[in-house]
């Protein structure tokens, strides 16, 4: 099982960021939070690094269905999904959404699969429309 759900775009990372909302929106998730690394750690550190923003990506009725499973699926929710710049690549962004399988390895609860099943068709659903939608700039 991997960690994440990844592809791959030729394009700004403004772009990448706002066709990485909409396909999300597009499979029923929302941006709870986000969190600009890059400028955090400028601010707080001041150190340097790429264009990385974490998403915090949530479908409710997904989430509500885990956390009556187990109340404590919570700590691993929301579904984060990163946006970085390539640093090896210039021009590449990477977007990485965490898999729900690994919900269902961490939490071990009957219940769950079938919840991590369907979050996970939603996110690799993101995923692929961006492979295929509008083509990489």
């Amino acid at each position: 099982m991997t960690l994440a759900l990844s592809t791959t775009l030729h394009t700004s990372f403004a772009d990448a960021v706002d066709r990485t909302r909409k396909a999300l929106a597009d499979q029923g998730f929302g941006i709870l939070t986000e969190i600009d690394m890059k400028a955090t750690l400028k601010a707080k550190l001041g150190e340097d690094m790429e264009d990385y923003l974490i998403l915090g990506a949530c479908n409710p009725p997904l989430a509500h269905r885990a956390v009556t499973v187990d109340r404590q699926i919570g700590l691993l929710l929301p579904c984060n999904v990163v946006v970085r710049a390539d640093p090896a690549d210039p021009g590449a962004v990477l977007i990485d959404a965490m898999n729900p399988q690994v919900m269902v390895q961490v939490a071990d609860q009957p219940g769950l699969g079938a919840v991590a099943d369907e979050a996970t068709a939603a996110l690799q659903a993101a995923i692929d429309s961006l492979d295929r939608g509008a083509g990489d700039r």
